[in-house]
């Protein structure tokens, strides 16, 4: 009887071995992807990277960074988009994340409009009233930072946690004051309201931030190619809107794939994209970005978290949590 059982034992574990191993071979990734207006969208419409890596790609829209640092964390995701402030959470966290990509420089991208109305004129007016914003997102970090900046105590102000579509409603319902956010929610609020600040104002006294890509870091390590080709295909679409961009029209077919993914409306989406700014694979590299001032941004951002008791931990160098070497091995170095 304990032979046989010891066989059976066998038999079941070397099942077991063998799925795991099927299970590791399989090209296979679900990419977290949030809905701002960025080339990468022409890339999910066209189908490339699944013809280039052979991988199947399960493209996930997610709300808000916050929603996709978790998913990572849980492993129902290997790669996604996240802004500076969550992945600096994420990392704070010690999860194994790599930001290997920096989407976008949010520059002017995300603002913060008031109600026309409201009686909202400057940072101070906003106390007893209700502003909404995605929490621990790069538009959360800055309404913060624009609050500490004007002396305006964050307990005075009603700050609202609710994700893109939410504001978009709650702003039709006449429900809230003032909401921080990008597009492409944030065209539809400035038809009814005013915009006081941006990321870029914000940005310009010390506080940048930017949306990048990161990965799970084992995953990465053992799906290294996937990883370099996803570069390649990021630079190569990004250079497209930089050379063409007057080409990318409210009718061409790369502004209705991002309208289409993004749930945008086309007709605001080339003045939206137009606010972002792309690194280049060359300046991805440079010391603004992965080759040193992400790993500072996130360090800085981290230190403002955990003032704000967003986080418990600064940690000492977030150099750790960045990588070149797919921007590399994509230019060949």
């Amino acid at each position: 009887m304990d032979l046989k059982n010891s066989f059976i034992q066998l038999l079941t574990a070397t099942a077991f071995l063998g799925s795991s191993n099927l299970l590791a071979q399989t090209k296979e990734i679900t990419f977290a992807y949030q809905d701002m207006l960025v080339p990468l969208r022409t890339l999910i419409e066209s189908g490339e990277l699944e013809k280039t890596t052979g991988y199947k790609i399960n493209w996930r829209q997610f709300g808000g960074g916050g929603d996709v640092i978790r998913a990572l964390s849980s492993g129902d995701v290997q790669i996604g988009e996240a802004g500076s402030s969550p992945i600096a959470a994420a990392a704070s966290q010690g999860q194994d994340v790599k930001l290997f990509w920096i989407l976008d420089d949010i520059a002017d991208a995300e603002a913060l409009v008031v109600r026309k109305g409201s009686g909202i004129q400057g940072w101070k007016d906003l106390k007893g009233k209700k502003v909404a914003t995605p929490f621990v997102s790069t538009s959360h970090y800055q309404l913060l930072v624009g609050l500490k900046l004007e002396g305006v105590d964050p307990k005075d102000v009603n700050v609202v946690n609710l994700r893109p579509p939410e504001i978009g409603a709650a702003w039709e319902r006449g429900d809230i004051d003032a909401a921080f956010i990008w597009d492409p929610v944030l065209s539809r609020i400035k038809s009814s309201g005013q915009a006081i600040a941006t990321s870029g104002s914000i940005g310009k006294k010390g506080h940048p931030t930017f949306d990048g890509l990161v990965v799970n870091g084992k995953w990465a390590a053992a799906n290294e190619g996937f990883v370099v080709a996803l570069v390649k295909a990021l630079a190569k679409t990004d250079d497209d809107y930089r050379r063409n961009t007057a080409k990318w029209t409210v009718d061409s077919p790369q502004i209705k794939a991002i309208a289409k993914w993004s749930k945008a409306d086309p007709k605001d989406v080339p003045a939206a994209i137009a606010l972002y700014k792309f690194p280049t694979l060359q300046e991805q590299l440079s010391p603004t970005w992965l080759g040193g001032g992400a790993a500072k941004a996130l360090s800085n951002t981290a230190v403002f978290l955990k003032e704000q008791g967003r986080i418990q931990e600064v940690k000492p160098d977030y150099n750790a949590f960045v990588s070149t070497s797919y921007v590399r091995k994509a230019l060949g170095q």
